[in-house]
């Protein structure tokens, strides 16, 4: 699957060491234009991580996946992003009105946050 929106903040970089080595996740801020703009948060691990890419106010297409797991009787999902490219000229040859993003998308409302496993 994949989003085109632009980069609306970047999130501090997640680091650690697991039993494979060392680990990186960048998680950012997307906003898809509209009339009702969204935004989504999407996560980005290990070497495809490019902070040249990773300009808030850039133009992104990214290519992800959904993913999601179970914990204490509750559903989370995470979008993982496995390419991105930047396109400068792709807002201004896609209009408003079209979206690249799944027809059933929605997004959950966050009551315990406090209970999050991560």
């Amino acid at each position: 699957m994949q989003l085109t929106a632009t980069l609306n903040q970047l999130l501090p970089l997640q680091t650690g060491e697991s039993k494979n080595g060392t680990w990186k996740k960048q998680d950012i801020i997307l906003e898809i234009d509209g009339q009702y703009p969204k935004k989504i948060c999407v996560s980005i691990w290990g070497d495809k991580i490019n902070e040249n890419q990773l300009q808030v106010g850039n133009v992104l297409t990214i290519f992800y996946e959904l993913e999601s797991r179970e914990y204490n009787n509750k559903w989370y999902t995470d979008i993982k992003a496995w390419k991105i490219e930047t396109n400068e000229s792709i807002a201004t040859t896609i209009p408003n009105n079209e979206m690249v993003i799944p027809q059933n998308f929605h997004s959950q409302d966050e009551e315990d946050d406090e209970n999050l496993p991560f």
